[in-house]
């Protein structure tokens, strides 16, 4: 655990375990009336909980930002693997003093009284990671550094959530063992395309030594309002995020040598249309570029738990080179003037 709340290992899904695992060894430390934890682990562990707290939905749902399993330890509230309001909630009281949520059984269960809301910043950064929360939205950047090593080809993944709707997603992770006729799932979901990123020449930026362990890692820098990733061809990748209001703009710059690529937002479920440029559903997509643009729904897929898998839209933009920058502007509901209201950020 960092002292900012990331976690070694980049999940949600693995971060709910270490804090679930630290919430029941401190619960039954207090029960037992020993001596308190020593230093940093208190202070890390709530940094730990205030970071699961903020990337979490108000209905408790979590990005499915690297591998998941969906497991679930001491689960006093018996809210389920969809659920981390439990063990967010718990967390942030035993660790932090804060709150996020007015009443949780497994906190009545242990005693844990009310507390202060859990403060919420309209930006924040942490070893891996940077978040966005404005006007009901979230957005969650995987950034750097690396300093642990990627379990997918995540990095520059942006997605973004309104509420408890997931507007722009993770793919998930499939199963460690997918069942007979399923084992591309071992491919496909620590894949690029299985990430919202920017993939060039439909090569994937780090080779595979493992079914866990990528090579040549890509250098990771962190940038004002995002940040930027270098591959092992010298190809760069620089992501900035901004947001105003209900409008948000990603701006992404590439620089190197490569003949095309393709910029990927993977769809949450819905009902999507595509338009001249970009889509429409529960949020307007406009994509525009420094170079021609072809614009395409592809057919993806997303596991929306462990060992499940089912089809999802996939909006690609595709460019040939020269190409330089490509800007995505997101209109959330409700959209001003209609959804062709303009952004008001500007472009590169």
């Amino acid at each position: 655990m960092a002292a900012d709340g990331g976690f070694a290992t980049v999940s949600t899904g693995y971060h709910r375990l270490l804090l679930d695992t630290l919430v029941a060894l401190e619960a039954i430390r207090r029960h037992c009336g020993r001596p308190a934890l020593a230093a940093p682990i208190p202070g890390r562990a709530a940094a730990a909980a205030v970071w699961l707290g903020r990337v979490m939905a108000p209905g408790g749902a979590l990005p499915a930002l690297g591998h998941q399993d969906s497991s679930v330890v001491a689960d006093l509230g018996a809210h389920g693997p969809g659920d981390a309001r439990g063990s967010v909630e718990r967390g942030l009281r035993l660790f932090a003093g804060v709150s996020a949520t007015a009443q949780e059984a497994g906190c009545d269960w242990l005693g844990l009284g009310p507390a202060p809301a859990l403060p919420r910043p309209a930006a924040w950064t942490a070893a891996g990671t940077r978040g966005w929360e404005v006007s009901a939205a979230r957005g969650l950047l995987r950034a750097g550094p690396l300093r642990f090593r990627p379990g997918q080809a995540d990095l520059l993944h942006f997605e973004l959530w309104d509420g408890d709707a997931p507007l722009l997603t993770d793919g998930g992770t499939g199963a460690y063992n997918p069942p007979q006729g399923s084992r591309w799932w071992l491919e496909y979901f620590p894949s690029q395309a299985a990430h919202n990123a920017i993939q060039f020449d439909g090569q994937e930026p780090m080779p595979r030594l493992g079914r866990f362990l990528f090579g040549s890692w890509p250098r990771v820098a962190p940038q004002p309002q995002g940040a930027m990733a270098t591959d092992r061809f010298g190809r760069s990748h620089r992501r900035q995020i901004r947001a105003e209001g209900r409008h948000w703009l990603v701006t992404d710059l590439v620089e190197g040598k490569f003949d095309r690529a393709v910029l990927r937002w993977r769809l949450g479920p819905g009902d999507w249309a595509m338009r001249p440029d970009g889509v429409a559903g529960r949020a307007r997509l406009r994509i525009s570029a420094d170079a021609p643009l072809t614009l395409r729904l592809e057919r993806g897929w997303h596991s929306p738990a462990y060992g499940q898998v089912q089809p999802c839209r996939v909006l690609a933009a595709e460019a040939e080179a020269p190409l330089r920058c490509l800007v995505t502007r997101i209109l959330l509901p409700p959209f001003e003037d209609g959804p062709e209201a303009p952004c008001r950020s500007t472009s590169c």
